[in-house]
Formats: structure tokens, C-alpha cells, sequence
């Protein structure tokens, strides 16, 4: 039985080859037809056929579908008889020319042809012709240009080429009238507008670009609101829509609807790992767990529970090793939270592709990742690759993919980036019981195509003139650290007040990074070259001072930061220390300062601070500090006296001190008149000291300062006004008081 099986089954495979090969037919010619631009040779070649081969229905099939895939033919017939293969093509006509007509700026034409599949010399082809439609009507609206208007048309020319022209109407950009937060939104409609990037727009907003309806920073604003939220502990917050509602002519009003539900508390925490690993190289998750267990949840200290498991995988202990997140609600504001670490499977990466960057060079986008060609591919940390070049800021759109080599062990990444404008000129004004300032800057993130930031300011007040360049350069030397160049000339004349004006000219090289978890140091160095003038009231001391100096300084500072985020702080505190060391000066001087600050919520939004500030300067020659280096309070941290306008004296003009410190504390008023969006109060109690005088002693009145008041923040139509209204309850008869002070500023 089971031979006679066999047989059966044997004369039925032998049927099917004799079959399949009376089907097929040996290539002896190819023949093309049709073809006036397009080679002979390359249609044999697209069509991947050659003489001697046994080809069949199926085959005629594949290279039809060859031939297609080049987009050079409208139409392929192919046939096979008496061993002749006939290919007969019709050509798809060539794009000769592409133009935008009624589109002037070339800062549009540009991205306008980046954004079209066909180019200038490419086969014409109708299906594409509608998709570049489509993309253009869609680059304008997202641009800003939602009432422009498009048409194309085709000119035909004798030689099989076409004319494109897309006449474009583009109107005028439209503009935002209004921001409105709708829903329980918990915060004031004054915080929200300072997360988001989206400006209304007023009329000597002639600058700025934020003030377009432009859906990307719709889209971005969206982000910041649901992170602002997240971190505030509304784990189910939900921004449920971003419309933009037309009112009149070019304006719409932007309206956010937020849900944020209920805070959520960490509860329990669980870390999986597989029985080989080690559980104390894990030790510093389980000791983050035991940090956040019961506290609000935070976005950002997930994001902290995530930089520690990609530490680990940066060790060669765990090169393949991948992490998934489990956030599971028990109650109505508990979650627990799970890290399931497991091994993947190991492979390597082969080559890293990277496409789509005309303007960056690619050593910028490749200082941006963690693992390069030949490192294990770990997931963790490609991620975190991919990451760090979304949050260049350089590109608009950056999308990735693995693919896989014909060596089975490694893998190809594939990067894909969508480059967007980087520069941006600004310019502000400012005004207040300090006077004037007006502030124009250009910047440039991507300078030269090296990802190198740069920024040029220019600050005009009635003391001083101001204006420099800082380049920060990434991966200097690749050292993995940032290397900051900074140039700037100050001209201040404080003749009526102090009894100087100088003009000084420096030059800073430094550089700063995290040296350890929430540790950051900034190294740096600075050549200064000041040259001093004096009243002719002053004292014969600070004349003596009257000349030039020259100062090579290194400085550093060391901060510890355990804040839950520098915005809207909530918890945690910051300690940071500077010192600068003079290492070639005329003056020799040697500058201490210590800075601390800590945060308590006392409720929801009722957030109080205390701070101390310390700040000292001796020179370590014995000679006298120069007068224009000597220290004072900045005004924000004694309120209810002028800046500068308290302690040493020389000739009824106040020098500064060899020291000045100062303690805060402030909290703010979230139920006080909580119906005024716009309107944030605070309440604070301010103690301050500026004393020491090295060349005269006898002019040295060392007493503690202290005022109380209230503070009031408005958001207005011309901009941010800052109120302080401010009671001194001890001073020195000699200060010069300020009970009221504000402030006002604006960008365009």
C-alpha cells in the first residue's frame, strides 16, 4: 500500500515539472521597442532578463513590474514567442521645468520644492502630480497660510516633456486673536499661556512668528500643556482638543479644552529582572523607587527611572538588554508602576544610514547618538539616539528604521530627518522704575551646518550698553562636552551714582556637563580687559583706581539640582557654588558665591520658597578691590530698596561692598482674587547685608536691611507687568528706599 502511495505521489510531482517546463520557454533574443530616451541596455536591465533564461507567465509578470517600478514608462506590453522576448514601452514624457508662480520669498520657494516628489528632469507622472498638489496646499496651511489658493498647469512640448506652473494665491497668514483655556483647566489661563510657544497677536508683534495659526506649533503647545499637567501629577489628563476657530478676515481664536481629572500618587513599585542579572547593579532603580513611593506623579521622575536603566545599559555588562513600562491604576489616584527588564536578542550594528540633511552635516546628527556602527544594537539606548536629535530642535520630523543585513547578527538603522528653519531674530523693550532697556538679538542653532548654537544680543539701558556673540560648539574635539565661546563689551557709566564708568571687553572658553546624577560642573576660562574712569568727586582712594587692567581668571561653579523641574517649580531645592581664581590680574581679586534654594507645596498651588545668597570678593594681593568689580544685592533679592543704593558709602556715593548676602522667603497666593486669570500674587520676606570696605574701614556701616510686602504678576496686552509694593522694617539712614517698583517688557 504504502509503495503504491509513493508512486502516486512520485508521478504526480513529475507531472507538475513537465508541466512547468512545457510552460516555460529559453530566452534566445530581447527585443525592445518604443523606446527614444531610455537605453536599450537599461530596460534590459531594469527588466532583470537575460539570454538563457527559462522564464514563464509568472516571470513575464515580474518584469513588467520591474519595468514599472522606474517610473520612466506610461506603458509596458511584453510578450515571449519562438524564444524572442518583446518588450514594447511607451516613455513617460520628462519634467522639463517646475514653477511657483505668485510665490516671491525664496524662503518659501525652497522648502516648497523640498516638499514635491517630482523634480525638475524626472518622468511626469499624474498620480505624483496630484499627491504634490495635495502637498503643497498642505505645506501652505501648515505654514500658516490657510486662505491661499492653488492651480496647476501642464504645458505639453513636442520633445515628450511637460511645463509644470503652480500658480499660487497665498493671501495672508493667519493670524491669532485669542488663546483661551477652556474646561477645569485648575491652573490660571497666565500659567498656561507662559508654557505654551503660541503668542495672540498684537501690533508691534512685527518679529515674531508665533503668532501664525501654524498647526506643528499647535501640536508642540499640546505637548507642553500635556507635560506641564503630567508633572503636576494629572496622570489622566486629557487635552481633548486644539481648535482653531475662525472669527473675522485672517484671525482665529486658539481654544484648548483640558480634562485633568484627579492628582495621582506613586504607589508600589516593581522591578523584574531576569534570575541571572544581578540585583544589586540595580540597586540605584530600587533606591529611586523608594524616593518617589507615595509622592505626586511626575513625568519627569519617570524620565529619571529611565536614565537610570539607560546607565545601565551603557555598561558592557548589559549591552542587550530591552525595558518595558506597566502603569496600572488601583484607586481612584494610585498607581503602581512596573520595569520589566529582559535580554534581547543580539545583534549588531552594522551601518548607520542617515537621510534627508541638505543643511546639517552628518558629524552633527551622528555626535547625537549613543550607539554607532559596531556597537551592540540596544533598543534602550537607539531610542535615546533617536531621541537626542528630536530634541536638537533641528528637524521637524525625525523617523527610523531597522533593517536587516544579509549577515544574520547585524542590522542596519536607517535614519530619516525633515530639516526645519533654525534662526530666529528677536528683539524686546523694557520698562520700569529702573528706567529703559531695548534688546536685540539674532540666533542661529545650527550654524554653518555643525549644530554649532549661536547667539548675537545687543542690550541698550540707561546705564550701560551691552552686545557680544556666544558660539556653543557640541562634542568639542569629541570630548562628548560642549565647548562655549563667549565675547562681550560693556560700557557703563555709573558716574552720577557710583562715581565710575568703564568699558570692559572679555573673552570666556568653558564648558558644562553632568558629572554625576543631578551634579553638573561648568569649567571655564576668561580674559578681561577693563579700562576705569572715576568721578571727579570721588575719594582720592578710588581715583588711585583710574586706569586700565588686564585679568586671565579660571572660573567654576558646581550645582546640586533635586528640583522636580526648573519651571514652576514645585519641590526639591538647588545649592550652587562659583568661584572665580585669579591666574594673571592686576587686581588679583578672588569672587566666592553660594546660592540655595528650596520649594514646599503647601497645597495645590500654594507654593513657598527660601532662599539664601551669599556673595564675597578680597583680592589676594592686599590690594583694594577695583571699585567696579566690588558686589551688591541684585534688586530681586532685597525688596523696598533701589538696587545698589545700600551699604558703604565714600563721598555720599554708594561702592559696593566686599560682601553682600541675602534670605527670602516668599509663598504664593493662589486663592487671593483666583477668579483674575491673568493676575498671580505672592507674599514675601526679604533680609539683606552689603558691608566691608578694604581701603577704608572707617566708612564701613555693617546693618541688616529687611522689608516685607506683596508682589503682583499681570499678564496685559502690552506684556508681563511685575508690581512690587514693598515696606522696609529696618534700614540704615543712609539707604535710599523704594516702597513701589515695576516692571513691563515685551517681544516683537
Amino acid at each position: 500500500m504504502i509503495k503504491i502511495m509513493f508512486k502516486i505521489l512520485f508521478s504526480l510531482l513529475l507531472s507538475l515539472l513537465i508541466a512547468n517546463q512545457s510552460f516555460s520557454e529559453e530566452i534566445k533574443n530581447i527585443k525592445i521597442k518604443g523606446n527614444n530616451r531610455v537605453s536599450t541596455q537599461t530596460i534590459i536591465l531594469f527588466s532583470e532578463s537575460n539570454i538563457g533564461d527559462n522564464i514563464n507567465e509568472e516571470d513575464l509578470n515580474t518584469i513588467t513590474q520591474n519595468l514599472y517600478s522606474t517610473n520612466f514608462f506610461k506603458d509596458i506590453s511584453i510578450s515571449l514567442s519562438e524564444n524572442t522576448l518583446t518588450i514594447d514601452v511607451k516613455e513617460n514624457p520628462i519634467v522639463q521645468s517646475i514653477k511657483f508662480e505668485g510665490v516671491k520669498s525664496k524662503k518659501h520657494i525652497e522648502p516648497l520644492s523640498e516638499t514635491i516628489l517630482m523634480k525638475e528632469k524626472s518622468s511626469y507622472i499624474k498620480e505624483n502630480l496630484d499627491r504634490d498638489f495635495n502637498k503643497i496646499k498642505s505645506f501652505l496651511k501648515f505654514s500658516g497660510y490657510y486662505f491661499s489658493d492653488v492651480d496647476v498647469d501642464i504645458k505639453v512640448n513636442e520633445n515628450n516633456t511637460v511645463d509644470i506652473v503652480y500658480n499660487i494665491s497665498m493671501g495672508e497668514k493667519a493670524k491669532i486673536k485669542k488663546i483661551k483655556f477652556t474646561g477645569n483647566k485648575v491652573f490660571k489661563d497666565k500659567k498656561l499661556k507662559n508654557i505654551i510657544v503660541t503668542e495672540e497677536n498684537k501690533f508691534w508683534k512685527f518679529l515674531s512668528n508665533k503668532k501664525y495659526l501654524n498647526e506643528k506649533q499647535i501640536d508642540l503647545d499640546t505637548r507642553l500643556l500635556k507635560n506641564f499637567y503630567l508633572n503636576k501629577g494629572y496622570f489622566n489628563v486629557k487635552i481633548d482638543s486644539s481648535s482653531a476657530n475662525y472669527i473675522e478676515k485672517n484671525y482665529f481664536d486658539l481654544v484648548f479644552n483640558i480634562n485633568p481629572g484627579n492628582i495621582f500618587y506613586f504607589n508600589n513599585f516593581n522591578l523584574i529582572i531576569p534570575k541571572d542579572f544581578k540585583k544589586e547593579n540595580f540597586q540605584l532603580i530600587q533606591d529611586r523607587f523608594s524616593e518617589l513611593k507615595n509622592k505626586p506623579y511626575s513625568f519627569n521622575a519617570v524620565e529619571s527611572i529611565l536614565d537610570e536603566v539607560d546607565a545601565i545599559a551603557l555598561s558592557k555588562q548589559y549591552e542587550f538588554i530591552n525595558a518595558s513600562i506597566n502603569e496600572e491604576i488601583i484607586s481612584a489616584n494610585k498607581i503602581n508602576f512596573e520595569i520589566v527588564i529582559d535580554e534581547s536578542e543580539k545583534f549588531y550594528v552594522n551601518r548607520v544610514n542617515i537621510f534627508g540633511n541638505d543643511i546639517t552635516n552628518e558629524k552633527a546628527i551622528r555626535d547625537l547618538l549613543v550607539i554607532d556602527e559596531g556597537d551592540p544594537l540596544n533598543k534602550i539606548l537607539n531610542n535615546r539616539s533617536i531621541n537626542n536629535i528630536k530634541a536638537s530642535g533641528l528637524f521637524a520630523k525625525v523617523d527610523y528604521e531597522i533593517s536587516d543585513e544579509t549577515n544574520s547578527v547585524k542590522k542596519n538603522i536607517d535614519i530619516t530627518v525633515e530639516e526645519q528653519p533654525t534662526g530666529e531674530i528677536s528683539a524686546g523693550a523694557g520698562y520700569g522704575s529702573s528706567g529703559q532697556t531695548f534688546t536685540v538679538g539674532i540666533k542661529e542653532n545650527n550654524f554653518n551646518g555643525n549644530a554649532v548654537k549661536m547667539n548675537t544680543n545687543l542690550t541698550i539701558s540707561k546705564t550701560a550698553v551691552e552686545g557680544g556673540v556666544n558660539f556653543q560648539i557640541p562634542n568639542f574635539k569629541y570630548s562628548d562636552k560642549s565647548l562655549n565661546v563667549d565675547t562681550t563689551r560693556r560700557d557703563t557709566d555709573l558716574l552720577s551714582s557710583k562715581g565710575y564708568k568703564n568699558k570692559l571687553t572679555s573673552l570666556t572658553l568653558g564648558t558644562s556637563f553632568e558629572q554625576k546624577q543631578n551634579f553638573y560642573l561648568s569649567p571655564s576660562l576668561t580674559f578681561e580687559y577693563e579700562k576705569l574712569e572715576t568721578s571727579k568727586t570721588a575719594s582720592s582712594k578710588l581715583k588711585a583706581q583710574e586706569g586700565t587692567y588686564f585679568d586671565f581668571n579660571f572660573n567654576y561653579g558646581m550645582l546640586y539640582d533635586l528640583r522636580d523641574q526648573p519651571y514652576a517649580t514645585t519641590d526639591g531645592f538647588y545649592s550652587r557654588f562659583s568661584q572665580t581664581i585669579p591666574v594673571v590680574s592686576n587686581s588679583w581679586s578672588l569672587v566666592n558665591k553660594y546660592d540655595f534654594k528650596t520649594y514646599h507645596q503647601l497645597s495645590d498651588q500654594m507654593i513657598s520658597s527660601v532662599s539664601f545668597y551669599i556673595k564675597a570678593i578680597n583680592s589676594l594681593g592686599g590690594d583694594d578691590v577695583v571699585v567696579s568689580d566690588r558686589v551688591n544685592l541684585p534688586s530681586n533679592r532685597l525688596r523696598g530698596f533701589k538696587k545698589g543704593r545700600i551699604g558703604p558709602k565714600d563721598n555720599q556715593e554708594f561702592i559696593g561692598g566686599n560682601y553682600a548676602s541675602a534670605v527670602s522667603l516668599s509663598t504664593t497666593l493662589p486663592n487671593f482674587l483666583s477668579e483674575l486669570q491673568f493676575i498671580d500674587f505672592n507674599l514675601f520676606f526679604d533680609v539683606g547685608n552689603v558691608w566691608g570696605v578694604d581701603y577704608n574701614k572707617s566708612i564701613d556701616k555693617s546693618k541688616i536691611r529687611s522689608s516685607t510686602g506683596l508682589g503682583i504678576n499681570m499678564s496685559t496686552p502690552i506684556g508681563p507687568i511685575n508690581f512690587t509694593f514693598a515696606q522696609p522694617i529696618t534700614k540704615d539712614a543712609g539707604d535710599t528706599t523704594e516702597s513701589f517698583r515695576f516692571d513691563i517688557g515685551t517681544t516683537f
